[in-house]
């Protein structure tokens, strides 16, 4: 399905909070998606018509629960080119990656003491990580910036070396818009022998992301931020690996035996899934892929390019800003920006006050603004598909009524 603006128009009224919110400008989408009426159906009819638990009745209801959560799960693993036991459903990226930090002990050489990340780290993929090198006395490495934002590969090559034992890095930065080229770099770590883990939780629904392609051990990635609900994440995994995991939770469903002296775990992904699961969750999660899959996901990158290059083509016309973005051909829908003389919070909150949502602040990416020199944060917009060029000029319009303001 081809987007242009009047088609984007027509999709947009699949999308209730634009009917109930009539002058709503939302361009916080890094932050989260919104919700088609076919998601949001998904979950109304499961509590309405199907609710029950999975893998435990065998009564028809609880089979037609744990076959629509199955489905999911296997809509999911096609989405990314994975296998169905290959797919782990968490709370959201953060959980699925805390998931890691606890278990990756088990299949780390000794040898090997040093994390690699990026400067350009989420807090979810950062924080988990100061944590187990604390716990495990490893030392933690930061591939740096260039000056144009995007990632230094020469520093790269230096940092990954064989004493590295994990190597997780964003595939989207949330604050720039950057698209690093994981394949790459996973291929580095794999020639160090390190784990490689992906960050998709920005990319996922904005360009084609596929695990064999990329050649990654482990990818994690939430609902909410892909036209899904909020509480349902996923972490991907080579099955030969996620065998080695000790789990993360323990309790009901993960097991196949437990005894009074002990326990025997159940088999690759449930033993990860301790605990009665966000069933609808699941399966809302699985219903936007197939919003997605319908549309496209190079359909959705196009259209958005056209949106971005729109976006910067209008602030050529406006001075004082100072944008944190590489540029068209390296980034995705994500503008972070800077106004001289003006905080980002009142930036945000002047916008809003004219009917444009965006983000300000730290972004959940506190080092990064620390070394952008930003240290109040910045003022981001990111846009999605269901953005139209009536939203982009809106907010430039916005953008300027705010300047003024402080003249």
């Amino acid at each position: 399905m081809k987007l242009t603006n009047e088609a984007v128009k027509i999709l947009k009224k699949d999308f209730p909070i634009f009917e109930n919110n009539k002058n709503l400008v939302y361009l916080d989408n890094a932050a989260t998606s919104q919700k088609p009426q076919q998601v949001i159906n998904a979950i109304k009819k499961f509590y309405e018509k199907e609710n029950s638990n999975v893998y435990r009745g065998v009564y028809a209801l609880s089979e037609k629960a744990t076959q629509k959560y199955d489905e999911a799960r296997k809509i999911v693993a096609g989405f990314i080119n994975s296998d169905f036991e290959e797919i782990i459903f968490t709370k959201n990226t953060t959980e699925s990656l805390n998931l890691l930090a606890y278990t990756l002990d088990s299949i780390i050489s000794s040898n090997k003491n040093e994390i690699v990340l990026t400067e350009m780290e989420h807090h979810s993929n950062l924080v988990p990580w100061q944590q187990l090198a604390k716990r495990s006395k490893m030392k933690l490495k930061f591939i740096k910036l260039k000056d144009d934002f995007t990632l230094d590969i020469d520093d790269a090559k230096r940092k990954i070396t064989n004493k590295t034992a994990i190597l997780s890095i964003t595939h989207v930065s949330n604050v720039l818009g950057v698209v690093n080229p994981v394949k790459e770099l996973v291929s580095l770590g794999k020639r160090a022998g390190a784990v490689t883990i992906i960050d998709a939780a920005q990319g996922i629904s904005h360009i084609k992301v596929d695990v064999r392609e990329i050649g990654c051990d482990f990818l994690a990635f939430s609902g909410h931020k892909m036209l899904g609900p909020t509480g349902i994440g996923v972490l991907y995994g080579k099955k030969k690996l996620l065998e080695k995991l000790h789990p993360f939770n323990y309790g009901g469903g993960m097991i196949k035996k437990v005894l009074f002296e002990g326990a025997e775990w159940n088999d690759i992904p449930y033993r990860f899934e301790a605990g009665t699961p966000n069933i609808a969750g699941a399966i809302a999660l699985g219903e936007a892929v197939k919003y997605i899959q319908d549309i496209g996901v190079e359909n959705i990158h196009e259209w958005e390019k056209e949106l971005m290059k729109y976006l910067f083509e209008k602030l050529k016309n406006v001075d004082g800003i100072k944008i944190y973005n590489p540029g068209l051909d390296k980034s995705l829908g994500i503008l972070s920006f800077s106004i001289d003389g003006i905080h980002p919070h009142d930036v945000a909150s002047l916008m809003s006050d004219y009917g444009v949502a965006i983000r300000a602040g730290h972004n959940c990416a506190m080092p990064l603004m620390n070394l952008l020199g930003l240290k109040n944060g910045a003022s981001r917009a990111s846009i999605s598909f269901y953005n139209t060029l009536e939203d982009i000029d809106s907010f430039v319009k916005a953008l300027i009524k705010v300047k003024d303001k402080f003249k």
